[in-house]
This record gives C-alpha cells, structure tokens and sequence, in this order.
C-alpha cells in the first residue's frame, strides 16, 4: 500500500511546552491515522523528530511498507529519536522525506496545536 506520512512538531518556546502531530494517508488521500500529543517540555527539533518516530511507528504498525529514505543528523540532542527514526524505516520497502510548507500540512500543524492547548500551554 502506497502512502504518505505528514508529520509536524512546535514548541511555545524553544524549548518550552511542546507536541507533535501526524497524518497518515492512503496514496488516494484518505486518512489512515491522525494524531496529536503533547511531549513536555522539549526544543522544536525534538518535537519535529518525535513527530516522525510516531508517525513511522504508526505506519509500521498498520504495515505499510512501500516507502525508502535517509536523514542526516548533526545535534547529538536528537541523535535518539534519529536513531528510532531510522530503526523504524528499516521496515519500509520504500520511505521518502520531503519538508511540507505549514499551509500543506494543516492537519499535521492543527494537531500539534490542539493538543498543547489542551494541556493549557
């Protein structure tokens, strides 16, 4: 199954309360899961990688698996979730990351929002 995983994560403050949001859909755009979660107090970064590490999570347990890529990480802060991230998109056949503008990614950038001011932050 062809699909494709939108992922977003912010922080009021860097660092400062933060959350993170994914989106996943079928190649036809219907959404598989959607999700969104506060995460503590973490850096944008954090919550961008703890976006992706769940979303993946997600996939992988819905078994989909035509997707392929690679990361590069410089801040070893975030050398763990980079860690899981690629641990997790080794069970992909296939797996592609591209950066989405906010206003392409609205229900990934909605969720993250929801779930920080459901926690009051």
């Amino acid at each position: 199954m062809k699909a494709r995983l939108f992922t977003d994560g912010g922080a009021r403050g860097n660092p400062g309360p933060a959350a993170y949001g994914y989106v996943l859909e079928a190649g036809d755009g219907t959404v598989l899961a959607a999700h969104g979660e506060t995460i503590g107090v973490a850096t944008n970064n954090v919550a961008e990688y703890s976006a992706l590490v769940e979303g993946l999570r997600k996939a992988a347990e819905l078994q989909l698996n035509e997707m392929r890529g690679s990361l590069k990480v410089k801040n070893e802060a975030l050398r763990g979730l980079w860690r899981e991230a690629m641990r997790l998109a080794t069970t992909f056949d296939k797996i592609t990351y591209n950066a989405v503008r906010r206003e392409h990614n609205e229900l990934a950038d909605q969720l993250v929002n929801e779930a920080l001011d459901a926690e009051g932050l």
